[in-house]
């Protein structure tokens, strides 16, 4: 890898990709850790109830079945997790302000990172001097998603309908980061997937300013298309 000069990279995509694998190599490879941002959503909706946040409550509410990939229409499913991850937005942006007040580098990974408040961060790290980064990881197809499920979590059975959520929601993720200019690596073939990961991130330092709305400090690049 590169010799780094990022200070904090936010790498999204679907479940089931391999986020994990590649945030940590990217980590350790520069020095930096990795943070989970599916410790800060459980921790928000820990916080809070169905009744005082339904935004962050659509898969655990009371009318909400065990495996709702499996009960609800895909287009549901994806229709409330797309949902979910605008209403962590707040969220994630602030991790990566609390993240820019400490010189330790980091990687910070997650499916409910979405493209438009990864654009803010990007933004917010360019108009403070700090080079923040993000880029996404994209596997469509569902056949493989159920594959890696099925490595990952054996115990849990056959995951077909969360592959296909999660291969719709990885088109969707992809299609939204280039609307917002940032990159986006397609998970295969594995065994280029790390020098495409390094190339993506070493050209991002030289790219425009990603496509972003205002954000709630009011750091502003171009409006999305």
């Amino acid at each position: 890898m590169p010799k780094r000069t990022w200070e904090l990279v936010l790498l999204g995509g679907a479940s089931g990709v391999g986020k994990s694998v590649a945030a940590a190599r990217i980590a350790g490879a520069a020095g930096a850790f990795v943070v989970e941002f599916d410790d800060v959503v459980s921790a928000v909706q820990e916080l809070t109830t169905a009744e005082q946040h339904p935004a962050l409550h659509h898969f655990d509410g009371p009318t909400a079945p065990g495996r709702p990939e499996d009960s609800w229409p895909p287009e549901r499913v994806l229709e409330l997790q797309i949902a979910t991850a605008g209403a962590l937005e707040p969220a994630a942006l602030g991790v990566v302000r609390n993240r820019l007040t400490v010189p330790v580098p980091a990687v910070i990974e997650g499916d409910y990172l979405t493209p438009a408040v990864c654009a803010r961060a990007v933004a917010l790290g360019r108009a403070t001097g700090r080079d923040v980064r993000a880029v996404f990881l994209h596997e469509g197809d569902a056949e493989r998603i159920a594959a890696n499920y099925a490595a990952r979590e054996p115990a849990s059975g056959e995951q077909t309908g969360r592959a296909e959520v999660g291969a719709r929601y990885s088109h969707w993720l992809a299609d939204e980061a280039r609307r917002y200019a940032l990159p986006v690596v397609d998970c295969r073939p594995w065994s280029t997937l790390a020098e495409r990961l390094d190339a993506a991130l070493e050209a991002a330092q030289d790219s425009p300013p990603p496509a972003a709305a205002t954000d709630r400090t009011g750091v502003r690049s171009q409006e999305a298309p």
